[in-house]
């Protein structure tokens, strides 16, 4: 594979998941960013059936480890943004989570672009993570937790890995 890439390609193939990161602070300016990265993602019927809850308190980034069993780095992170989906805002049936898998990639692109690292942590669909995440934020019952985003400023460098496999590519049929 050719690895002379555009910036946009090779910023979709250098992205990785970081999960330690520094104390600095991130500016409401990026995470305006984020935000506004997550609101141009694609969604079924362009409805946009998403709500994001921007957790820089602390104790809220603290306590999402005792219900996610893989948000230990959310106690080193500066912020995390919880990506939820609204029934009410779907016009097609079940395909919330599905708009906000593609608003959470479009903040973790975004993250990376901002020099900011980042991880997806899967809620969706874990019951017992829905569960407590949707006790810790006081979600309405139509409100569902998807992902959380953690967020701040690296403190890891990770290498690219090859990953392109030709054999995982069919043409015309399998």
């Amino acid at each position: 594979m050719e690895k002379q890439w555009n910036p946009v390609i090779q910023s979709l193939i250098e992205r990785r998941s970081i999960r330690h990161y520094t104390r600095q602070a991130v500016e409401k300016s990026k995470i305006n960013w984020l935000l506004t990265s997550a609101m141009y993602a694609p969604s079924a019927r362009n409805q946009q059936p998403w709500h994001f809850i921007i957790i820089d308190d602390r104790k809220l980034l603290e306590a999402i480890p005792r219900v996610h069993p893989y948000a230990a780095m959310l106690k080193e992170a500066a912020l995390a943004i919880l990506v939820c989906g609204d029934e009410k805002l779907e016009l097609s049936k079940g395909y919330w989570p599905v708009d906000c898998a593609a608003a959470t990639q479009n903040i973790l692109l975004a993250a990376h672009a901002l020099e900011l690292g980042a991880v997806w942590l899967g809620v969706y669909p874990r019951r017992e993570r829905q569960d407590g995440i949707r006790k810790i934020f006081n979600l309405p019952d139509h409100i569902h937790p998807f992902s959380v985003v953690s967020v701040g400023y690296p403190d890891e460098q990770k290498a690219v890995p090859e990953r392109y496999n030709e054999e995982r590519v069919h043409w015309n049929k399998w």
